[in-house]
């Protein structure tokens, strides 16, 4: 499947992005440490957004094929960058999955962290290390 984004420079260092299918649109900004304001997401604060929002989706996806609660379940993702040249270096964060699940479940969820697209599409030069509680 394809579908377009339109990205339109809205001035003041912000691109409006508009999503072909359902026409919801945000803004990205440029980061404090690159020269903005970080008053919203930047391009690459999307990019880690888009890692954890995969990881939950597929996870919530099986979750709801095999009857496991999963409301609750939440990752917190942190990116860190590093310069020369400027790129995401990791991805570090913490996956919270909701409580009294079975091993066998646990496994099955954990598995949709290697399955997540976004995270196959990155460069693999980048490091991504979570923690699951």
């Amino acid at each position: 499947m394809s579908f377009k984004i339109n990205a339109v420079y809205a001035g003041d260092d912000q691109v409006r992005l508009t999503h072909g299918l359902s026409g919801s649109e945000l803004l990205t900004d440029l980061p404090p440490d690159n020269g903005g304001r970080g008053r919203t997401f930047s391009p690459t604060d999307l990019a880690a957004a888009s890692v954890a929002s995969c990881v939950l989706s597929i996870m919530a996806k099986l979750a709801a094929r095999d009857g496991i609660k999963f409301e609750g379940a939440s990752f917190e993702i942190e990116k860190h960058m590093q310069e020369h040249p400027r790129r995401i270096a990791k991805l570090t964060g913490v996956i919270t999955l909701p409580p009294g699940l079975e091993p066998a479940q646990r496994e099955k969820l954990l598995a949709c962290v290697k399955a997540c697209p976004v995270s196959r599409s990155l460069h693999p030069d980048i490091k991504m290390e979570f923690t699951v509680l």
